[in-house]
Formats: C-alpha cells, structure tokens, sequence
C-alpha cells in the first residue's frame, strides 16, 4: 500500500509539475505574440540623431533636463528592453509588499510597450502580469502561476489613456521621445515645471513634470489617472519620483523610482523598482 501511495504522489507531483511548465510556455508564447504586435506598429523616426538646436522652442525646464540626459549627436532611441526588480504593494488599501522582477519592451514609434512582470505572492507561487499599451489598445492580464487568471482588462478608453500615460511616465529611460517632433507637445507652467501632453491616434495622456534644483526630473504627476477599484476605473491623482541617475548606454537615466496613488489619506505607493538592465536600438 505504501509502495502504491508513493507512486501516486510521484504521478500528481509530475501532472502539477506538467502542468505548471505547460502554464508558463503559454504565457511566454503570449510575451512574443504581444511583442510581435508592437514590431508591427514601428514608424519610422527624423531626423535620426539629437542636435541641441532641437530644444529653442521647448520650456525652459524641459531644455536643462533633455540637455543634462542627452549628448550632442545621440541617435534618436527606437526600441529599448527594461528589466526591473524591486517590490509591488498588493494591497489597495494598506502596505503588502512582496518581491517583483520584470522585463519591458517599448517602443517609442508608435509609443507602445510589454511589461511582463512575475510577483512573488509566497514562497514557490507567483502572479504573472502583462500591462501593456499596443496599437492605441491598454491591456491588463494577470493570473496565478501563469494559469488561473486574476485580472483581465482590455479595450477601454480609460485603459488606453491610463497605459498611454504609463509610457509617458517612463519616457527618463528614452528621453529622445521627449524631443520636438517626436510626438510629445510641451507647455511652460514655471521654472521648475511643464506640462506634457502625448496623443497616439485617439488616445491622448498629459502629465506634469517637475524638475529638481539640479535640472534632472524629480516626478510626473496626474490629477486624474483610472484606478481599478472592484473593477471599475475611478479618477485619481496619481505620481511617480524618479531618482539615482546613472549613464547607461550613452543615455542618463534614474535607476529607481516609486509610483503611488495620491489619495485623501496620503500616498499609497505600490510599486518601488530599480532598473538592473537596458538596452536600446537606436534609429538608423
């Protein structure tokens, strides 16, 4: 009896184990799918290198900063891979902070994006996250160990604007899509400050960039941003801080940021990150 126990121990372990690897193959045959997609969308972009002259008509803010991250001649940033690691609060309301990595792949014509994220939930369990902005659509999936889904939101105008927001929030580590031309429309608010506003088709998103003392982006910021409460998109302010700036590849960069909702109470931050690697390809 124990002898026919054991084996079906070993059977139900290969069947999850089976299982499991078979959950994960799918949900990385879905990481290219979506990435395919994202190649399908690339534009061409001129002029293929960054001049100094670029920056007259920008505010003054903007034009320290994009001067302090950017060498003359710098070739205009196509494509870029991003992998994270950091910790991602899963609760909406208090502080559950468990272990995240990612990688990201963006592309800054047409502004698009893939961040594939696993979240250590508990020990040998992870939640598997897709958010991403393709062909003017924002998308949502996550699922328990790649197989039992969580979260499934696609194909809203408030997703759209939420995921095109996203890529604009992220623009430090691609700064040439900040450039006059590149799709990006600025307007003066103060010294320290200016408006951004990107449109991609229908979708448009706008956030506020504030610069520190020493030029460099401190935040960017939303008074309304779509957060999913019981599954339904409520406005609220929203920011991310930026900060450890570092050359990588030619381009400064921050190396760490947190993302928080601004809520009556006070911030409640959910994500904190750190960039462990990036890679660009630049326009030819």
């Amino acid at each position: 009896m124990l002898r026919v126990l054991a084996l079906v121990g070993l059977v139900v372990v290969a069947l999850i184990a089976g299982a499991l690897l078979y959950a994960s193959s799918r949900w990385d045959s879905g990481t290219v799918r979506l990435r395919a997609r994202l190649e399908e969308g690339r534009l061409p972009i001129a002029p293929g290198v960054y001049d100094p002259a670029q920056l007259d008509s920008l505010p003054a803010p903007v034009q320290r900063y994009l001067r302090l991250v950017l060498r003359p001649g710098q070739p205009m940033i196509a494509a870029v891979r991003v992998r994270h690691a950091g910790t991602f609060n899963l609760s909406d309301s208090s502080q559950r902070w468990v272990r995240f990595s990612s990688d990201q792949r963006v592309i800054t014509r047409r502004p698009g994006f893939d961040w594939d994220a696993r979240i250590a939930v508990m020990p040998g369990i992870a939640v598997r996250v897709h958010d991403a902005y393709i062909a003017g659509e924002g998308l949502l999936h996550a699922a328990l160990l790649a197989m039992f889904p969580l979260a499934i939101q696609r194909g809203t105008p408030e997703m759209a604007e939420g995921e095109l927001m996203r890529f604009l929030a992220e623009s430090p580590w691609y700064p040439t899509v900040l450039l006059p031309g590149q799709g990006v429309r600025w307007e003066a608010m103060d010294d320290r400050s200016a408006l951004a506003t990107l449109t991609d088709g229908r979708v448009s998103a706008s956030l506020t960039f504030r610069f520190a003392m020493n030029g460099l982006l401190e935040s960017v910021r939303s008074e309304e941003r779509g957060r999913l409460v019981a599954g339904v998109s409520i406005p609220t302010p929203w920011r991310g801080r930026w900060s450890e700036w570092m050359w990588l590849n030619g381009v400064r960069v921050p190396t760490s940021g947190e993302v928080a909702w601004m809520l009556p109470s006070g911030p409640l931050p959910y994500w904190r990150g750190g960039v462990s690697g990036i890679t660009y390809d630049l326009a030819e």
